[in-house]
């Protein structure tokens, strides 16, 4: 467990001895040259791992080298090496990276492939207990219904091709990974949940694309594919996503408020500030008037969030 402590504020109030003091900025001294240690290594790593693929840009050298630095980072983490442990971490990362790269370059992107990048991070999430890569995971899954984000010069995208399976799915995931993070050991209960919140993201997600161009019910063949496979004739249409988005999001803040549940407080209430606004301008459209009623229905909704964090503050995060 890592804290965060004021020693000089400490030594004034009396809690703690100049000497005590002294003792725990050695042991902060040690830490950090570890650290520094172990992001110059990783560094190396990085530096090494892209040379060789771009030396040898196959997808079999990414696979055989993803596959070498995981498999030195899991010998770092399983071993419990702590001063070498962020190294580990990031060798896990890197090498997971590079294999899935290389799953995903060999498969040309086909759903299998994706399924493959799932299983693999899934695993490697578990048997490392990366929350990163525990978030990674569920977003190659979700990558098998063809979600993904893009970038161009100054502007970013979001692709959600279906909202209604996105909702349906990650919710029980959701769902599933709070109810096992409950009866899990602490390192697995961090993973389990990571695996809830970043599946609740995903969720919102659903709802906000959903409540702009509704859902036509039609699955992507592929992620590298633009034709579709029409699953009925049943078209949903915006409205049943923004009204379900409303309710979900006050019946999600209302259960996290009561069982001190902070993050997921936060994020519904970030979320609600997007429906909120994304609704309001698309019905009233960018006027003054609109800009200024919106900024204080937005003032409104951040005190009402602060003074919950404030009265939280010793709560679950």
């Amino acid at each position: 467990m890592k804290i965060t402590l004021d020693l000089s504020k400490l030594v004034e109030d009396g809690r703690l001895t100049p000497a005590e003091a002294e003792s725990l900025k050695a042991l902060a001294a040690h830490e950090t040259g570890s650290l520094g240690i172990n992001i110059l290594i990783a560094f190396g790593v990085v530096a090494v791992a892209a040379g060789t693929v771009a030396l040898v840009p196959t997808p079999l050298t990414a696979l055989a080298l993803g596959a070498a630095v995981f498999a030195a980072g899991l010998a770092i983490v399983l071993r419990d090496l702590r001063p070498w442990r962020v190294l580990g971490q990031i060798c896990l990362v890197i090498g997971a990276l590079l294999f899935c790269g290389g799953v995903i370059a060999q498969g040309e992107g086909a759903f299998g492939s994706m399924l493959i990048v799932t299983a693999v991070l899934a695993v490697a999430a578990v048997a490392a207990r990366s929350s990163l890569l525990t978030a990674l995971a569920v977003l190659a899954a979700s990558a098998c219904l063809g979600a993904r984000t893009g970038y161009e010069h100054a502007s970013y995208s979001l692709a959600i091709f279906e909202p209604t399976l996105t909702i349906v799915l990650f919710s029980g995931l959701a769902l599933a990974a709070y109810m096992a993070s409950l009866r899990l050991p602490a390192d697995y209960e961090r993973i389990a949940l990571m695996a809830a919140r970043t599946s609740v993201v995903l969720v919102n997600f659903g709802f906000w694309v959903g409540s702009l161009w509704g859902d036509p019910l039609a699955l992507l063949r592929g992620i590298d594919d633009s034709t579709y496979v029409r699953l009925t004739n049943i078209i949903v249409p915006p409205w049943v996503f923004s009204a379900g988005w409303a309710v979900a999001l006050i019946a999600a803040g209302a259960w996290a408020a009561k069982v001190n549940r902070r993050w997921l407080v936060n994020t519904a209430a970030a979320f609600g500030a997007i429906h909120f606004y994304t609704q309001w301008f698309e019905t009233l459209g960018a006027t003054p008037a609109s800009v200024l009623l919106g900024g204080l229905a937005m003032l409104g909704i951040a005190l009402a969030l602060w003074s919950f964090n404030r009265r939280a503050g010793a709560g679950k995060a």
